[in-house]
């Protein structure tokens, strides 16, 4: 060894405290009988063994000794080890630095000073109660200010870490830092970023660069991610010892209290028929590159992702495997009911299983599934892994929110009606049907199915759904398709991260601010339409002469049951058909057993086994033929009983001759009932969207969906008239000029051809339509006006429940853990903020004339440890009750991360981020090629 190496050696050995350095606990080793020469320590030709050795015991100590002396280590590691190590060496040191941040948040709070820089420059601010026992210095940067300060270590500091956490500084290194990130900065960046998700890293530290007057350097902004993600575990960690100290912190806890007008349920309310409407969709702007290396033996590369060992820990999220449960799950409709199953497949490409099934390669996740209440709280988010919307994705959200909410639950998604017939056929189907489970199509995408569809799963038809109109997520995708730029080329904990951090501020600060205004606005539009329903209503009854709305009840089960018509052809017919067909094998096979029993065998010169064998054959063409003839009779008596028929048909010749023109005429009626179903669905849409009240975007909407659909009724019509043309006579052909013009249902002449002539029925005329939407909108509004005064109970009951629960949790820990009872201020501050402002709006609420409900507060239903109706005992975290294990640098020491280092770091990862572009583009060119059926000349070859 060299003799500055063998002098540090001395005097780590006299040193006694650097005891607890050099011992381990497997194995100890004397360093004196090393230098004495009584103990080997193995020495290659290479040499530096020793210097290893003593960099992975010593760790920071002896990197600050190379430091100082102006060396630079040579540095063998790869990127993914210095990565993997930094996070495994912050995650060891995490509980820590949490314990030092809600001493540092507790101090802020009561000492007045804004900042880092400013809490530093005061002298009598900072007056610990442990004498310092070392300095550090370090490049502490601010939004406004950065300088070079030396930090004091205190002996209550576990690491170097800690240290600076405990002064306000998140490290961007855990064990000898050079740089730190104030909290005041990376805190200004969280809430800016959540506000703004279009703000990245880089464009902030940038801004920073630019207020102080300095250049920017790449290493910049990976120095403030590192830090930044330091700052949110920090957060994760309180947060998690806040919900332990409410004694909130069971499975599920934050999904079965995600609404306050959802889920906080009172004693002795009127129970609604759906106890949580929920809508769930999914959404591919979120999608993430998956990165890779362009390798020549594969299309698409090998996967270049950075293992990082960090991991997301939140119950907002489904698992991959808790999702992939569900993926063997039938994702088609098979046979039964038609008037649910399939009657859209085919206008939406989240029903084509063909589509569905492709992804494209450079993708992993595609984007996301989500599930939010019907006030728009997030409840769960599911990844979209290197597929489109297959069947797994809803199933396991039903699955989740049927095991946490229990029955009554209503769903609503935009394939709905597909949805419906996987689910009963799927492993969930029982309990779906045990806990009436109801799949509902949201307003504004039910205008694109069919006209059948609607009538079954449509809001405005649904009983106990109100004015709700499922549409949350659509609302909901708006505001999250902005952090779309800012995820395509982040590894996987960022996304979900960054997904995760969204929706929470989100829920807290944006959907609950709102909450009160959605009631008020709720109630309001119920109000109005009551009023002017009641008005519009008595005289369109008078006009069309009915007496009683409860004739539109009638009317909606006659247009259901026309509809389902249209879609089979009649059981009495079908039978006569089959009666006929039956008839004719019958008749066959009784001239097949007759031919077989009248057939003689003559005499013949062939041999006795030549004979014998052909006897044979003959008794065995009359023993088929015989039981031929009664399996038919026997389908024939049965036949008959069904059809009650007394006295048999035989057919005759002229029969024989009939029997193409019957099945002519079988195919012509069945293309007219097809027909005739696209026809009048279109008609009713156009009435819709000419109605008055019709905003633009449903408007547009509608115009798409008759756009999709005069393809089907184009196609319909060239099978009908070909069929028309083939009778005899020649029946009505129609032009796509005539059924384009078509508005009302007097002018299709052709449906009084049909079984059942339409324009008779008391429904089919655009007035009686009207009123019956008219009658079935108050009958929602009636229903809204139910449910609002049980929310507003809810939402009232909630906030002073709430209030007295949290504060009264942080007036017992005030004594004994000062620091964990700020927190929980700060918890209760988070949605308390509101409480003003939503006592206003539903005091509002009861101005309204019609208001029916009281904003007197009830009384909660549940009453377990951690209710916010429970009695209050805080709990201190078991694991601050024990003092904190001392941080091994050996096993976690790391070698300093350069400028250089992140550098290179920011280099790479722009130069796979460009790869990852190129290969898109690559792919992206070869569908269109594939696609408009142009080939290479190699694919030619």
């Amino acid at each position: 060894m060299s003799a500055d190496e063998h002098r540090a050696l001395e005097v780590l050995k006299d040193d006694q405290n650097a005891e607890d350095v050099w011992q381990d606990e497997s194995e100890q080793m004397d360093f004196g009988d090393v230098l004495n020469g009584s103990e080997l320590l193995p020495i290659s030709h290479t040499g530096g063994e020793f210097a290893d050795l003593a960099t992975s015991l010593l760790g920071d100590f002896w990197d600050m000794k190379d430091r100082a002396r102006g060396r630079r280590h040579i540095d063998n590691r790869t990127r993914r080890d210095r990565v993997l190590r930094r996070n495994q060496a912050f995650a060891s040191q995490l509980l820590a630095m949490t314990d030092v941040y809600l001493t540092w948040s507790l101090e802020k709070s009561k000492a007045d000073f804004s900042g880092f820089f400013d809490r530093l420059q005061s002298a009598d601010t900072h007056l610990p109660e442990s004498k310092p026992t070392g300095q550090w210095t370090i490049n502490v940067i601010d939004v406004f200010y950065a300088d070079k300060v030396t930090v004091k270590i205190l002996s209550s500091d576990c690491t170097v870490a800690s240290a600076f956490v405990h002064q306000g500084v998140m490290p961007c290194l855990p064990i000898s830092p050079t740089v730190g990130i104030t909290t005041e900065a990376l805190d200004l960046y969280r809430v800016m970023h959540l506000r703004s998700p279009h703000l990245s890293i880089q464009a902030f530290i940038k801004s920073m660069s630019d207020l102080r007057g300095v250049g920017f350097h790449r290493y910049l902004s990976r120095q403030f991610s590192i830090a930044f993600d330091l700052y949110l575990d920090v957060r994760r960690a309180v947060a998690a010892m806040v919900a332990e100290s409410l004694q909130r912190d069971s499975p599920d806890w934050r999904l079965k209290h995600a609404c306050p007008a959802c889920t906080y349920v009172l004693t002795d309310e009127v129970k609604l028929k759906f106890s949580l409407l929920y809508a769930m969709d999914s959404n591919d702007s979120l999608k993430r590159v998956l990165r890779r290396t362009l390798d020549t033996d594969d299309s698409l590369g090998t996967s270049c992702e950075l293992p990082t060992g960090q991991q997301l820990r939140t119950d907002r999220y489904l698992s991959r495997t808790f999702v992939d449960q569900f993926a063997s799950d039938s994702s088609t409709a098979g046979d039964g009911d038609i008037h649910i199953e399939n009657l859209c497949e085919g206008r939406w490409k989240n029903m084509d299983d063909t589509k569905t099934k492709k992804a494209w390669g450079i993708y992993d996740e595609t984007g996301i599934f989500l599930a939010v209440c019907c006030h728009g709280f997030s409840l769960l988010i599911a990844d979209m892994v290197q597929s489109g919307e297959l069947a797994k994705y809803p199933l396991a959200v039903v699955s989740k929110l049927l095991n946490v909410f229990g029955t009554n639950l209503g769903g609503g998604y935009d394939i709905s009606c597909q949805f419906k017939t996987t689910l009963d056929k799927s492993s969930l189907g029982p309990l779906t049907r045990s806990k009436h489970h109801t799949c509902l199509v949201g307003a504004f995408h039910g205008h694109a199915h069919r006209r059948l569809c609607q009538l079954f799963s449509l809001t405005t038809y649904t009983k106990g759904l109100g004015l709700e109109d499922l549409e949350t997520c659509e609302r909901t995708f708006s505001k999250s398709n902005s952090l779309a730029s800012a995820l395509r080329y982040t590894s996987i904990f960022h996304r979900q991260q960054a997904i995760d951090s969204f929706f929470e501020h989100n829920d807290d600060l944006e959907v609950y601010a709102n909450l009160s205004d959605f009631l008020y606005n709720n109630y309001k539009q119920a109000l109005d339409i009551l009023d002017d329903g009641n008005a519009a209503l008595p005289k369109l009854m008078q006009d069309l002469r009915v007496v009683d709305v409860s004739v539109f009840e009638r009317w909606l089960e006659d247009e259901k049951a026309y509809l389902v018509g249209l879609t089979r052809e009649p059981k009495e017919e079908t039978l006569q058909m089959e009666y006929w067909q039956r008839l004719i094998n019958l008749a066959v096979s009784s001239d097949a057993l007759g031919a077989a029993m009248a057939a003689v065998e003559l005499p013949s010169e062939d041999s006795y086994e030549t004979q014998v064998k052909r006897t044979r054959n003959a008794e065995g063409a009359r023993r088929h033929a015989l039981e031929d003839y009664e399996r038919n009779l026997k389908i024939v008596q049965a036949l008959e009983g069904k059809l009650e028929i007394t006295e048999r048909w035989v057919p005759r010749d002229v029969e024989w001759q009939n029997a193409g023109r019957l099945v002519a005429n079988r195919k012509y009626q069945r293309a007219l009932d097809r027909l005739e179903g696209l026809i009048v669905a279109r008609i009713f849409e156009l009435s819709k969207m000419n109605r008055a009240g019709t905003g633009y975007k449903l408007r547009k909407h509608i115009a798409k969906a008759l756009q999709a659909r005069s393809i089907a009724i184009r196609s319909a019509l060239n099978t009908y008239n070909t069929i028309a043309r083939t009778l005899s006579p020649p029946r009505l052909t129609l032009k796509w000029e005539e059924v384009v013009d078509y508005a009302f249902l007097a002018n299709f002449n052709l449906l009084r051809d049909t079984r059942v002539d339409i324009s008779e029925r008391p429904w089919s005329s655009p007035a009686a339509c009207s009123a019956m939407d008219l009658h079935f909108k108050i009958c929602r509004a009636c229903e809204e006006i139910e449910r609002l005064n049980i929310e507003v109970q809810r939402l009232v009951t909630y906030i002073r429940d709430e209030e007295k629960y949290l504060r009264e949790c942080e007036d017992q820990l005030k004594d004994t853990n000062p620091a964990l009872a700020h927190q929980i201020a700060i918890h209760r501050n988070t949605r308390g903020r509101f409480k003003s402002r939503h006592l206003n709006r539903l005091h509002d609420i009861t101005k309204l004339l019609g208001f029916s409900g009281t904003l007197a507060p009830g009384i909660s239903a549940y009453t377990c440890p951690g209710e916010s109706t429970s009695i209050p005992n805080a709990q201190i975290p078991a694991r601050m009750l024990v003092e904190p294990l001392p941080v091994d640098h050996a096993a976690s020491a790391l070698d300093l991360d350069t400028q250089d280092d992140l550098d290179d770091e920011e280099e790479e990862e722009e130069v796979v981020e460009q790869a990852s572009r190129s290969l898109q583009d690559v792919l992206l060119i070869a569908d269109d090629f594939s696609r408009l059926g142009i080939h290479s000349d190699a694919e030619e070859e």
